[in-house]
């Protein structure tokens, strides 16, 4: 039995994986060698587009009860990026080009995986499709998609933040600081209030890119531009991207606000600014971020970029195992689906994979429990009670809790969830 696999980023690959190891024969569409959307680099597959980070590695929230979860499971990017991790205080961050690396080198290598460097674009066939495509899908596809699912989608828009190489940081100005770990992962940038409410209004007064009238306003709440949570209030960014809780200099002060860059690669050569992702135009960035202190000369590898992201209506399109319910041999999984976040886009991966091989099988299939994270997520996006779906983390929020519970601490209620999750997850296997 063969399956189609379009798109080699973070779902496509570990459904790959997943299935080829089960004895599937894979054919894995990937058109980037060829034709690179507006934000990929790189040639390889697995590609992080924005962060460099699969973001926390704590127990006491939803992701990184996630990450336990999936490596029960026998996650195969969970496990790349764990050989590929870098120092950044109490998440996992990779350096994004040797895991990009590694995952391309291990899925062309697997004997039941072969890579074909162009686009699929026949929806209408009856061998089994996963699309996994991504949510920056060329034109023709779209067409292909609009097709198969009707003209009926939905969209949000994305951002990324500047990276910049560490020799050009001013570091009589700045000092390592993380929040939880002390560790030299992190950069801190500390501003007086003189320099946050400068800094504040050249970000309310920044030219933008400017954005199609049906494209404006429409932000995931998690990926907000910068400039947008600056126009909100002073007080978001103090609460968010610069606030200062957490880092204290050398002396034990705390500063008014401040600024966090993050390791970017091993070399330690490029820091990213966390939190900072923005649709300002280049010309400014490089003005407004050089205003910062320790950044005069900056010398900046990527600026900032916003993107639409596309995504399917999951709940009125797909079932629980990721499958259409009005054409059984096409499954989604990934970004398109509407699940939002690096992790969570391999996981629906993973779970794809679980419908595919239930499908071919002919056998029942067993939905992940609902009080565990990646349950719960599934759940969420294909809920047919929801008319709109908005795109979604993994959040404690979403998990099922027997009504009867009671806890005295937002931590015991977090510390049963993790606990009661993998002992699910481990029964489920």
């Amino acid at each position: 039995m063969k399956v189609n696999i379009i798109g080699a980023g973070l779902a496509g690959c570990e459904a790959a994986w997943q299935l080829a190891e089960k004895g599937i024969e894979v054919y894995l569409y990937e058109k980037k060698k060829i034709q690179k959307n507006e934000i990929q680099t790189l040639e390889t597959f697995g590609e992080l587009v924005c962060s460099n980070t699969f973001r926390s590695l704590s127990t006491q929230n939803a992701v990184g009860i996630l990450k336990k979860e999936l490596k029960l499971l026998n996650s195969f990017i969970l496990d790349c990026a764990f050989k590929t991790q870098i120092p950044s205080d109490d998440a996992l961050a990779v350096d994004r080009k040797a895991f990009s690396d590694l995952v391309d080198q291990k899925i062309r290598s697997h004997k039941n995986i072969k890579v074909f460097e162009e686009e699929f674009l026949d929806l209408n066939t009856q061998e089994i499709v996963l699309i996994a495509s991504g949510p920056l899908c060329s034109q023709e596809f779209k067409m292909q998609l609009e097709k198969l699912l009707g003209k009926q989608k939905l969209f949000y828009l994305d951002a990324s933040a500047p990276i910049i190489e560490k020799q050009s940081i001013d570091f009589s100005k700045v000092y390592y600081k993380s929040r939880y770990k002390n560790d030299n992962s992190y950069i801190c940038i500390p501003l007086n209030e003189k320099e946050f409410s400068i800094f504040h209004n050249k970000l309310v007064n920044a030219n933008t890119v400017n954005l199609k009238d049906f494209e404006q306003e429409i932000f995931f709440r998690g990926c907000q531009p910068i400039e947008q949570l600056a126009k909100n209030s002073k007080k978001i960014l103090l609460k968010s991207a610069m606030s200062p809780n957490g880092l204290e200099n050398f002396d034990g002060i705390m500063p008014y606000s401040a600024v966090q860059l993050r390791r970017d690669d091993a070399m330690d050569n490029l820091y990213n600014m966390v939190g900072f992702q923005t649709n300002i135009i280049w010309k400014e960035q490089k003005q407004i971020f050089s205003s910062l202190p320790g950044l005069e000369n900056a010398v900046f590898r990527r600026f900032g970029v916003m993107h639409k992201n596309s995504f399917i209506n999951s709940p009125k399109i797909l079932n629980n195992k990721l499958q259409m319910m009005r054409k059984k041999n096409i499954f989604f999984a990934g970004q398109i689906t509407g699940v939002e976040g690096y992790i969570e886009s391999f996981a629906s991966g993973l779970v794809a994979s679980r419908g595919i091989l239930s499908y071919i099988n002919q056998s029942e299939f067993i939905a992940f429990p609902e009080d565990t994270i990646l349950g719960s997520l599934i759940s969420y996006i294909t809920n047919p009670k929801h008319k709109k779906l908005k795109p979604m983390k993994s959040n404690m929020g979403l998990v099922k809790i027997d009504p009867i519970m009671s806890f005295n601490s937002k931590e015991e209620k977090n510390s049963y969830i993790y606990k009661n999750a993998l002992n699910k997850i481990k029964s489920f296997i």
